[in-house]
């Protein structure tokens, strides 16, 4: 392989993964290499120290929010309030438990995208693997833009813009937190204490967006991947009876290639499918409490004299909502790539193709009918219909 084929194909493959690569390894998700040299220890070394660090963040807020939450909050919706936002947390530490113990399956996954990049012999096909990478890459920036931008307007615009709390007993003036300190821990109230807590706090939260970016992000990744494999049989399908000037003569070889493009290309979507069905029934189900929570937020504390609270409640239920949306859009896309193809291995001429040789389209279109789907823990289908569902839950509670 020549250094041009080679810069073509790393620049390939990075047009797929870099953006979940620059997500995912500040938290140390993005898997290692399987043969570690002696250069790649302090690497690990590095990720795993970074893990440590981005639970003991995530911990801050869970055990500390946690103890306010049941030492010394007494009004119902400030326990709502603070419980839901705790739930977010929580959320992603499951996540990011499941993102560290998924680590080699991602990484035969990633495995997978290299050697179908590296193994596209068709202009055509490649053309087709870059629609469908830079699909997942717009997915991952718009969930990127709301995520982040969730964690300026909720941890530093919204906390800014507050006025100072005057205590007279104390004599004292601080800037609340976003999330309370316990007493029994420390007074937040004193500087440099309450700033300590505070960069904490913001850091905490950034780890959290973090991990839910990383996970819609993987999910993206590996279903649009998926997506363009199918669609590039659907291409080989065409052209399987009369041929074409850039493929086999044999029909023998091209119906060869076509089955193990499909077994690969449904091997492939299994493996996602093992990955990220915990982390939809996550992102699923809390997504969902959290919507409901942050639509009653905006209509109790809508507010126009004060619009950056609302303006702020409004980008984190878009985010959580958005997250949803990709879960359940992927889930259909691709559930309809794989009907497609049975549709597809139809609409051709196969009764020009020899008896028995055509009962491997029959084999194709069975499979493309199976229960090929992406669901949320083997309990909810990823579609748009549960998309559906959820909007009209969030409706009724919120």
């Amino acid at each position: 392989m020549d250094n041009i084929t080679v810069d073509s194909f790393k620049k390939n493959v990075d047009l797929s993964v870099s953006l979940n690569r620059w997500v995912s390894k500040p938290i140390g998700t993005w898997p290692s290499s399987s043969k570690i040299s002696e250069n790649d220890r302090f690497e690990v070394f590095l990720k795993m120290i970074t893990i440590v660090i981005c639970y003991m963040l995530l911990s801050f807020i869970l055990i500390f929010g946690g103890m306010y939450l049941v030492l010394e909050l007494e009004d119902l919706y400030n326990h709502l309030k603070l419980g839901s936002a705790l739930s977010f947390f929580l959320m992603a530490a499951i996540k990011y438990f499941i993102l560290i113990v998924r680590e080699n399956d991602i990484r035969r996954c990633i495995g997978c995208i290299e050697i179908d990049w590296r193994n596209v012999k068709y202009l055509e096909d490649k053309k087709i693997m870059i629609e469908n990478a830079n699909f997942g890459r717009k997915l991952i920036m718009i969930c990127g833009v709301f995520m982040y931008g969730g964690v300026i307007f909720y941890y530093i615009a919204l906390p800014m813009t507050r006025q100072k709390v005057f205590d007279e007993e104390e004599n004292i003036t601080y800037r609340s937190l976003v999330y309370p300190i316990p007493k029994i821990v420390a007074d937040a109230r004193l500087s440099p204490l309450n700033e300590i807590f505070y960069i904490l706090q913001l850091f905490s939260g950034l780890v959290a967006h973090n991990i839910t970016v990383a996970t819609c992000g993987l999910a993206a990744l590996l279903a649009m991947h998926a997506c363009g494999q199918l669609e590039i049989l659907m291409s080989w399908l065409e052209y399987l009876v009369d041929g074409r000037g850039d493929v086999s003569d044999s029909l023998d070889k091209r119906l060869a290639d076509i089955v193990e493009q499909h077994v690969r290309a449904f091997s492939f979507i299994k493996r996602t499918e093992e990955i990220i069905r915990e982390i939809s029934l996550i992102e699923l189900v809390g997504c969902t409490l959290n919507m409901c929570c942050l639509g009653y937020y905006c209509m109790v504390e809508w507010d126009i004299r004060r619009p950056l609270n609302s303006f702020t409640y409004l980008i984190l239920l878009t985010s959580v909502t958005f997250n949803i949306f990709i879960f359940c859009y992927i889930g259909e896309v691709l559930a309809n790539q794989t009907v497609k193809v049975g549709e597809k291995s139809y609409m051709i001429d196969w009764y020009r193709i020899p008896e028995r040789k055509s009962l491997a389209l029959v084999l194709i279109i069975m499979m493309s009918n199976s229960s090929t789907r992406l669901t949320a823990g083997n309990f909810i289908e990823l579609s748009i219909s549960s998309f559906c569902d959820v909007s009209i839950q969030m409706d009724k509670y919120s």
